[in-house]
């Protein structure tokens, strides 16, 4: 707005932000409430699976440059899987687990340097260790959870791998190797985690093993000794019917193929397209193919027949002839009309074969092999998790981190298999308080703390409840301790 006699434009005054608020920190700080009250029946539910115990029994950290870094591991591999449950996705996030009331909920809780200090502590031998853990955690939790219903009939095995992009030049085997975004493939600076999950008919995918790489290793390296432990897994698991492997061209090693046959099981490995692959697909008879559903089949109205855009045939065929690992065994191929060539006389087609070993008919083996492609789905929740940040710069720490969300991971699957409950949190972020603890004894005052505890994260005693068979939380005693207000001298908070 000008004045009159004034040729100048006056400025509006800025608003700027008090230095002091700019210091501030958000804290949840309400010692009655705790921002992820599912996090309760998740933790007496590894409690119950052994957690504790396993991991007590076989990780042993005696070489720590500072002694008090590896001491009691069971209790802080228990503090950072209750904050990888609560949303965490780096070191600094572990403090989640000390916000509002939690201390009086759990026992053994620490602070996030610590539990960083302990994570770099870990060599690759101390990884091992905690691998173990996580295969005997899988076998615990099947033993108390449907959380692998259907697995005495059949069993798919997937294994995959993936890269995760991180920045710091620092980083130990920080690696440039191949990933696909927004459908183009790009050389990445990343770390390479393998991955082989477990899954059924019935039961959404849990992982049996899985092991930090640099982001250079080719997606076959290491596969065939980490698929083997997975089948032992699975089968100590319960896993009492045929047992399917499934992996995609980057696995069609014969190492991967001996591996699976070595444990008893059945293989269906995308092979990689070559001169013989090629001739053995020209040599399939035309009346040969049938079609499968697709999307876009539909059905001829007058002749019931399925009309559709693929179509799959089978043949037999050697794979790797010359060598210690030659099998023959079923070539199945899956044909595609080409969408980029729709105007051609005749049709063209692109081909995706794949070998196996099963019994079943060419149409469902198509079927199920492609329904390898579950394994994303845990790789999604992976990476919406604990693996949005590989959160250190030393390769073992990374390595006991991925672990640990494996851990999680499972942990979170039995839960929302055995009674739809678990905690609804986001990364990096704390819903709203939705549970309210038991009311100070009389006589207590706000200043008055339990004792600290040297055990692991675990329900303190009188907040722990009993778990019933498939771990569903039983109701014990009165209920209204959640909605009553507390008793006796409380603080004003502002």
């Amino acid at each position: 707005m000008l004045r009159p006699g004034c040729h100048t434009e006056r400025k509006a005054p800025s608003v700027r932000l008090l230095h002091r608020w700019s210091r501030a920190v958000l804290r949840f700080d309400e010692e009655n409430l705790v921002s992820c009250a599912g996090l309760a029946p998740v933790m007496a539910l590894a409690e119950r699976a052994g957690m504790s115990e396993l991991v007590t029994e076989k990780v042993e950290i005696t070489n720590a440059p500072i002694a008090s870094t590896g001491a009691n591991p069971s209790g802080k591999v228990a503090a950072i899987v209750a904050g990888m449950v609560a949303g965490a996705d780096c070191i600094d996030d572990l403090d989640v687990i000390r916000h509002g009331g939690m201390k009086r909920l759990f026992g053994g809780v620490y602070a996030p340097s610590t539990l960083g200090s302990f994570l770099r502590s870990f060599t690759h031998g101390h990884g091992l260790q905690l691998a173990s853990v996580l295969r005997a955690m899988l076998i615990g939790l099947a033993q108390r959870t449907p959380v692998l219903s259907g697995a005495d009939q059949m069993t798919f095995v997937d294994i995959d791998s993936l890269l995760r992009r991180v920045y710091g030049h620092q980083k130990r085997g920080a690696r440039f190797g191949p990933a696909k975004v927004g459908g183009y493939q790009l050389l990445l600076r990343g770390l390479s985690p393998l991955v082989v999950t477990i899954s059924t008919r019935l039961a959404a995918p849990v992982i049996a093993a899985i092991r930090l790489r640099g982001g250079n290793a080719g997606s076959s390296r290491g596969a065939a000794s980490l698929l083997a432990q997975a089948l032992v897994t699975a089968k100590a698991a319960g896993a009492r019917g045929m047992i399917l492997v499934r992996a995609d061209s980057a696995y069609y090693a014969g190492t991967v193929v001996s591996a699976a046959r070595r444990a008893g099981a059945l293989f269906s490995i995308t092979v990689v397209a070559n001169t013989a692959i090629r001739a053995a697909i020209a040599a399939i008879a035309e009346d040969a193919w049938a079609p499968v559903h697709y999307p876009g089949a539909v059905e001829d109205p007058d002749t019931g027949a399925l009309i559709s855009d693929a179509e799959v045939a089978e043949t037999v065929y050697t794979a790797f002839a010359g060598t210690r690992h030659e099998y023959t065994a079923r070539l199945v191929v899956r044909r595609v009309k080409d969408k980029n060539n729709d105007d051609a006389l005749f049709p063209v087609w692109r081909y995706h074969a794949f070998l196996t070993n099963t019994t079943l008919s060419t149409v469902e083996s198509d079927l199920t092999h492609r329904q390898h492609a579950i394994i994303e789905t845990t790789f999604a929740d992976l990476i919406d998790g604990p693996l949005t940040h590989m959160p250190s710069g030393r390769f073992s720490a990374n390595s006991a981190w991925i672990l640990c969300a494996a851990i999680t991971h499972n942990l979170l699957r039995c839960g929302r298999r055995a009674g739809r409950w678990y905690p609804r949190s986001s990364p990096r972020g704390h819903p709203a308080a939705t549970h309210r603890h038991h009311p100070r004894p009389p006589g207590s005052t706000p200043t008055q703390t339990r004792p600290a505890s040297t055990a692991p994260l675990a329900l303190v005693p009188s907040l722990a409840c009993p778990v019933a068979q498939h771990d569903r939380i039983q109701p014990t005693g009165d209920r209204n301790h959640l909605t009553k207000p507390p008793q006796g001298p409380t603080r004003e908070h502002t």
